[in-house]
């Protein structure tokens, strides 16, 4: 199922024509809130059809598979922030491989093991919003050259973050 049917169908939506809506309209009616600010500019003139198949795009060279923070258990006795280990499977075309990396989340672990890898994305914006069960994560991602929006959606919060942070790196390769 693509990212759009899979949007369409979660939110309920009846046809075609509601689809062709202002994705900011869109957006509004089912989260009600506004697009994030640089990314409403970009999107406003798209319809939400548009907009997901532009910034939902998950197509491309990286792909994430399995994702596990490895931590079992976390001491009580550990005061303040600690880094957690985490492990993935990791796509870069052909290529497939085990990643693993201790930080302070998900995103910040995906960015090093990508870093790994050769692809620079870091996180210049983050906003994460839900609506009844689903999350939509934006994110604007630069390779230090130039920066892109892109989305990520599911029903937990840190799938929808890397979905959003593979969709970024994608969205800059090309």
């Amino acid at each position: 199922m693509t990212i759009l049917s899979h949007l369409s169908h979660l939110s309920g939506l009846s046809g075609r024509a509601e689809r062709q809506c202002a994705a900011n309209s869109w957006f509004g009616d089912h989260f009600g809130a506004a697009l994030p600010r640089g990314l409403r500019e970009q999107a406003e003139d798209m319809s939400w059809e548009s907009f997901v198949a532009t910034y939902g795009h998950t197509a491309g060279p990286l792909r994430l598979g399995h994702w596990a923070c490895t931590d079992t258990e976390r001491s009580a006795a550990r005061l303040g922030p600690q880094a957690r280990n985490f492990q993935a499977v990791i796509a870069v075309g052909d290529r497939i491989s085990t990643s693993t990396a201790a930080a302070s989340g998900p995103v910040a672990a995906l960015t090093a093991m990508l870093h790994e890898r050769g692809i620079t994305v870091e996180m210049l914006k983050f906003h994460q919003m839900q609506s009844g069960e689903y999350i939509a994560t934006f994110v604007c991602g630069s390779d230090g050259i130039r920066a892109e929006w892109a989305m990520g959606w599911a029903e937990d919060p840190t799938q929808s973050a890397l979905r959003a942070v593979i969709a970024c790196a994608n969205r800059l390769a090309t």
